[in-house]
């Protein structure tokens, strides 16, 4: 059987991009967790269990 690690409360998230939708330019773009950090930008993850999911 296999561990899965897991965040606890006080821990660092990894860092991870994504692509975003940028509605002031009407495309695509990209965004990651360190620009959001050096930017100082508040975050929120959020996480629910599968797609299409109502949250």
């Amino acid at each position: 059987m296999s561990e899965t690690c897991c965040l606890q409360v006080g821990q660092d998230v990894p860092d991870f991009k994504l692509e975003t939708f940028e509605p002031t330019k009407g495309d695509f773009g990209e965004t990651s967790l360190e620009t959001l950090k050096a930017n100082k930008k508040w975050t929120i993850l959020l996480f629910y269990p599968a797609d299409f999911t109502f949250v």
